[in-house]
């Protein structure tokens, strides 16, 4: 049976329909108990090449990230609503002024060479974040210069923190590294150590090996299951990633056997796997949000800093066309500037309308009119407010879809008698010679919050940040800063969830950047895998959230006897 699988609301269809079959059905005397069991191989095609194994070191690299998932653990991991859960870690707990972190690894977590998880470990991977010459932020880096990790014993780690900081546990999602294989290897050594091409974790896979082609190109990577994972040994007893050079390539992949699965399907192929009767399509909202900031202290044009002006912007933009012509139906709308599916979004925050009138209302109100006899459509069709003409400069990525995104803005824009220029650019450009220097009127980028489980929008938001920080739009809102200091020093989550809910409605009525849509993350799997379940993820690695659980074969029970 064909399938396409949207996990935000699976949960809740699946419960209905086991009720609606308990309510009208009598018990079946020959019933067939299923139990999976443990056997069979997975391969799963992914774009692009592994440069090194390492958790600390996959930042740039998806395909890094996606297989350091299954060989390496962590203290604890987050689920689909961003709350921590543990998985190397036995227990954490968090002192009542959130300064103090304390951790107990498990008995039962061993290295795959079968030595144990200890403190050791923990210290030296976080130790890696401190030093000059790791490849990290310097924000990162100074953050946990100030961070004392003290060893309690073998088994218990303790993180002290100079002040309250509510989100730390979102950078406790790590990948451990061991101290036994790597003791003394400083960041720099690191980085082209050979354990990258050799790796040893603690996760629930272990690495085999390189795939190596006749001509001595890596193109995949074997790993087996490992039968002393902590949280217990998987059911599949192999895992496989093939290397691709694009989607198409993958496709092809699994169409001619090699593989079971596709890492991502974007838009390119999603026709065509919908074409296979035997893949299930996994549909989630990705960690990112498609944004417009606007300069909202830009020198030359106050009307930028109007929250009427801002509202009219949004209000004119059909966000619902948008995504079902330029992303084939596969993103949902933004209302707020946290995620959906997150512990703290507001799930009753309705987001502007498309509305055309009102905007053109609130552009009148603000004394900006059309030229009596000025047709619309015409390329005259700018509104006047005595000698000035409105205009707006929109600079955006010059890759295909973000330029598409920023021409149908321009036409919702020009429609309300707005002049916009656009000014196309690569991505890294948009932020070095616009975005952090505050040279522009308003830039169309992506807002990306993969690998932050944690809602907190500080660094964008907060007042404090305008001149030299994250918060390009210049957005002083003294209400807001309040809300966002107190919600990093909160460590209670219902008094956080209040604040965040203050700060997104009235983010949602200030409108200080324009939120279009978060894209849709959706990957493919062989019909004849089950148990393969997941929400909304912080990072694609998420997927295999619980590959634990996933299952090839079964035993069957047929009234008192059993199969396979």
């Amino acid at each position: 049976m064909r399938r396409i699988i949207w996990q935000l609301v699976i949960a809740l269809g699946g419960l209905l329909l086991v009720l609606g079959l308990l309510l009208g059905q009598t018990p079946d005397p020959e019933a067939t108990s299923v139990q999976p069991v443990r056997g069979g191989s997975y391969a799963e095609g992914l774009v692009g090449r592994s440069i090194r194994l390492n958790p600390l070191l996959d930042r740039g690299n998806q395909v890094d990230r996606d297989i350091d998932r299954l060989l390496y653990g962590a203290l604890v991991r987050f689920n689909s609503f961003g709350d921590p859960v543990p998985e190397l870690a036995e227990s954490f707990a968090v002192s009542a002024d959130a300064t103090l972190y304390n951790f107990t690894i498990r008995e039962d977590a061993v290295w795959h060479d079968g030595v144990p998880v200890t403190a050791d470990d923990v210290i030296y991977t976080f130790s890696k974040f401190t030093e000059e010459d790791f490849p990290a932020p310097e924000d990162l880096k100074q953050l946990w210069r100030e961070v004392e990790v003290v060893k309690l014993d073998d088994k218990n780690i303790q993180f002290q923190l100079p002040e309250r900081f509510a989100p730390f546990m979102d950078y406790m999602a790590v990948g451990l590294l061991p101290d036994h294989l790597l003791r003394g290897v400083d960041a720099a050594a690191l980085i082209d150590h050979p354990f990258n091409l050799e790796p040893v974790g603690s996760g629930p896979f272990r690495f085999e090996g390189f795939q190596i082609d006749s001509r001595g190109e890596v193109t995949g990577v074997s790993l087996t299951a490992f039968e002393d994972y902590a949280l217990g040994q998987p059911f599949l007893e192999r895992v496989e990633f093939r290397f691709f050079a694009d989607a198409e390539a993958a496709l092809q992949g699994f169409r001619d056997g090699e593989v079971d699965g596709i890492g991502r399907v974007p838009q390119e192929i999603l026709e065509a796997v919908l074409a296979q009767p035997d893949l299930d399509l996994y549909s989630v909202r990705s960690p990112s949000t498609a944004i417009v900031f606007i300069n909202t202290q830009h020198s030359d044009k106050s009307y930028l800093g109007e929250r009427e002006f801002r509202q009219a912007l949004m209000m004119s933009v059909d966000r619902e066309r948008m995504i079902g012509e330029l992303l084939g139906g596969q993103g949902l709308v933004a209302s707020g500037p946290i995620l959906p599916g997150n512990w703290a979004y507001a799930p009753n925050l309705e987001p502007l309308p498309f509305d055309v009138a009102s905007a053109e209302q609130l552009l009148a109100d603000l004394g900006w009119e059309v030229p009596a006899g000025i047709p619309r459509g015409s390329a005259d069709y700018v509104r006047i407010n005595g000698e000035s003409r409105l205009s707006i400069q929109l600079a955006h990525p010059d890759d295909p879809l973000y330029t598409q995104v920023a021409s149908m803005l321009q036409s919702s824009w020009e429609g309300i008698g707005i002049s916009v220029e656009l000014i196309s650019l690569p991505a890294s450009a948009l932020l070095s010679d616009m975005l952090t220097p505050r040279k522009f009127e308003a830039v169309l980028t992506e807002l990306d919050a993969s690998q932050v489980a944690d809602p907190d929008p500080y660094s964008f938001w907060h007042d404090s940040l305008i001149e030299t920080g994250q918060n390009y739009s210049g957005f002083a809102d003294r209400n807001i800063s309040i809300w966002l200091e107190q919600a990093r020093v909160t460590p209670n989550r219902d008094r956080r969830q209040e604040l965040y809910r203050d700060f997104q409605f009235r983010f949602r009525n200030e409108a200080p950047a324009l939120l279009l849509y978060h894209p849709i993350f959706t990957y493919a799997i062989s019909s004849d895998v089950q148990g393969a379940s997941v929400g909304p993820v912080y990072d694609p690695s998420d997927r295999f959230a619980n590959i634990k659980d996933w299952f090839l074969l079964v035993r069957r029970t047929f009234s008192g006897t059993e199969g396979t």
